[in-house]
């Protein structure tokens, strides 16, 4: 693949392993469709949630993609009293990213970060690489060498 997101040129510069995948030409939409188009278990492709505690803060969730988040268990994990999803129409503005083409990587700021506990069970995980079409496959240790996250219970 010749293309490289953002993400990937990140990732490139900090020199962490990965492998990425493209499913630009196919009519996957949701992450299950995403993983089942790229011959994955579901249960370790991963989507990216940007969420808005009541103090304003936002927040990442990364839960498998045919899960929901559950948003006490996230309010929690953060110290909030309440969380909801940020409106699909801020999310450009305030991530740098759209819908359906969120990553964790390359966000405008550095948000807390907080992945279902779940991801600790896999030798790596796929996840967005910030453009609709293209993921990528790290293992939490290289992840961790890019962004700062915790694990915790997330799901419904």
């Amino acid at each position: 693949m010749d293309y490289k997101t953002n993400v990937m040129r990140t990732l490139d510069k900090l020199k962490v392993k990965y492998n990425h995948y493209s499913y630009a030409d196919t009519d996957a939409i949701s992450g299950v469709e995403v993983a089942k188009v790229l011959g994955q278990n579901p249960e370790r492709v991963f989507k990216t949630l940007v969420t808005v505690g009541k103090s304003q803060q936002i927040y990442v969730f990364m839960i498998p993609v045919a899960e929901e988040l559950d948003l006490k268990k996230a309010a929690k994990s953060v110290n909030e009293k309440s969380i909801e999803m940020l409106k699909s129409k801020d999310l450009l503005k305030t991530a740098g990213y759209v819908h359906g083409g969120c990553s964790p990587i390359g966000m405008k700021k550095n948000f807390l970060t907080t992945i279902h506990i779940s991801a600790k069970d896999y030798e790596t995980i796929i996840f967005s690489a910030g453009k609709i079409g293209y993921q990528v496959e790290l293992s939490l240790n290289e992840l961790n060498k890019v962004i700062k996250f915790r694990l915790s219970e997330l799901i419904v």
